[in-house]
């Protein structure tokens, strides 16, 4: 394979084995990996090679920035590998400290696809985050700055929920908004998303609660990302859920599933926000009510990262058991969906293709009368928070136009782009397709508002409004935050010149 060079290899039988010295240090572990007895070390040999992984076009998930650089250390086999490596510490010497490690990791976009695409499901993703756990709890490594900002995006939103017209301003105002993005560690190409000017929670408190108070009951999760952003997905899935005769459950209560705090290893925290969600859904746990999830991701990780963190609490089991994507809470009780006519071109957040398919979105669509087409390879490339990092919206974007993008852009204006997934929204969004996505309760929302021919009657050119409270709530907390702050400018004036 190589002329003029001559080498000794070794036999087909050789080198099979680890050998008898193999015995790479075990250290007490956050995830529980049932499928490896526990051992990280076990799980790192799951790879054996096979270079799935290495496909070159968008024909799976995995693995997103390989698809782009090329780079074996990109692929999930070659991240396996610098794992296996950093245990045996023969090559990789630093262990968890290792930088080199540390760098194959920077470009996973912890898709999951590879728990779902790779033959021997390799689940990097939580690699990934054990990793980051173990790394960062050194004094010698420190967090970027991006890290706490959307490690905790939960936390900023909650904040900027009580005044979003100047945490808006803040964040999208040129001058300001590249302050904000330096601050935090954003990249400066990246747009950021707008508050909304009320949370979904706030929505449903200020309509009385559900509109079915005798239905059976179905807990719809408020996620951070529609409930502080998209918080018309929200409204829709609340009307289409209520459209069905059940009664809709919303947590009053701040809650979270800390789905971007495994991103950057903040394990501990991650294990903290859980347990709160279980305290807060206890008792509908304990009746069997099902918990409906809007945003992919974090309905996601009930299916998968709670079962791993806590593997032996019973109220964790029966989330787990529950918990549901939106379309398959309609598919699963057998709901009919209201009827419209049409083309669709449907796009699967990973996460959601990991955890459950996208049939029942495909089958719901379908039931509908749409004609579907399931778009499928690749990831969108923005990732949750990997993309808005700094320094990776160029990558990112390149993520996105293996498949998804062009899609989007070469599809035809009648057909409508559903996307359930906050982060595939917002990278149509951000590469300037022309296009803007709607999650699948919105298309129902549209059907029974405008009829049938919905999309034929250009209905559904743009998402529904998001809901916002009495123009005078705004101004009343506008003012206050103002003469609040020229208060406080004031003091610090005259603090100075005493």
């Amino acid at each position: 394979m190589n002329p003029g060079k001559v080498v000794d290899p070794y036999r087909m039988d050789e080198n099979l084995k680890l050998g008898t010295d193999y015995n790479p240090p075990r250290i007490p572990l956050k995830f529980a990996y049932p499928e490896d007895g526990g051992d990280f070390a076990h799980a790192t040999l799951r790879c054996v090679g096979i270079g799935k992984c290495r496909v070159p076009q968008a024909e799976t998930t995995m693995c997103p920035s390989f698809q782009v650089t090329r780079e074996e250390k990109h692929t999930t086999r070659g991240r396996a590998r610098m794992l296996y490596e950093m245990l045996k510490g023969d090559v990789v010497t630093d262990g968890w400290q290792s930088n080199e490690v540390k760098d194959a990791l920077d470009l996973c976009l912890a898709c999951k696809g590879c728990t779902n695409d790779c033959p021997v499901n390799v689940d990097m993703p939580t690699y990934k985050a054990e990793f980051l756990h173990h790394h960062y709890k050194s004094a010698k490594r420190w967090r970027p700055r991006h890290a706490y900002a959307f490690g905790y995006i939960d936390q900023a939103a909650r904040l900027a929920s009580h005044i979003p017209e100047l945490a808006n301003i803040a964040t999208r105002t040129p001058g300001l908004s590249q302050l904000t993005k330096l601050v935090a560690g954003i990249d400066r190409k990246r747009p950021l998303p707008s508050f909304a000017p009320m949370t979904l929670q706030e929505w449903f408190a200020r309509r009385g609660g559900t509109t079915n108070p005798t239905g059976r009951p179905v807990v719809l999760f408020p996620d951070t990302f529609n409930n502080y952003f998209h918080t018309q997905v929200g409204v829709a899935c609340v009307e289409a859920i209520e459209a069905a005769g059940w009664r809709v459950v919303m947590p009053e209560q701040h809650i979270c599933c800390g789905r971007p705090l495994y991103d950057y290893g903040f394990l501990d925290e991650a294990e903290r926000y859980l347990h709160r969600v279980l305290d807060v859904l206890r008792p509908e746990l304990r009746a069997g009510t099902p918990v409906v999830g809007m945003e992919p991701s974090c309905l996601a990780v009930f299916k998968d990262e709670l079962p791993k963190l806590l593997p032996h609490d019973d109220d964790a089991k029966r989330l787990t058991r529950n918990a549901l994507h939106f379309a398959e809470f309609f598919q699963t009780y057998g709901i009919k969906p209201p009827a419209l006519e049409g083309r669709a071109l449907l796009w699967g957040h990973c996460h959601q293709r990991a955890t459950g398919g996208m049939s029942p979105d495909r089958q719901l669509l379908e039931g509908m009368g749409l004609e579907v087409e399931d778009l499928r390879g690749g990831c969108c490339g923005l990732a949750g928070s990997w993309g808005f990092e700094s320094g990776k919206c160029d990558i990112s974007m390149d993520c996105g136009e293996q498949a998804l993008l062009p899609a989007v852009r070469d599809a035809e204006d009648d057909r409508v782009v559903v996307a359930d997934g906050f982060s595939c929204k917002t990278q149509i969004e951000d590469a300037g397709t022309g296009r803007e996505a709607l999650h699948i309760a919105e298309i129902m929302k549209l059907a029974r508002e405008h009829g049938v021919r919905a999309t034929a009657d250009g209905a559904v050119s743009a998402a529904p409004a998001r809901p916002a409270p009495p123009w005078r709530t705004r101004a009343l907390r506008v003012s206050a935050a103002v003469a609040l702050a020229a208060a406080a400018t004031a003091v610090g004036v005259r603090a100075a010149r005493s």
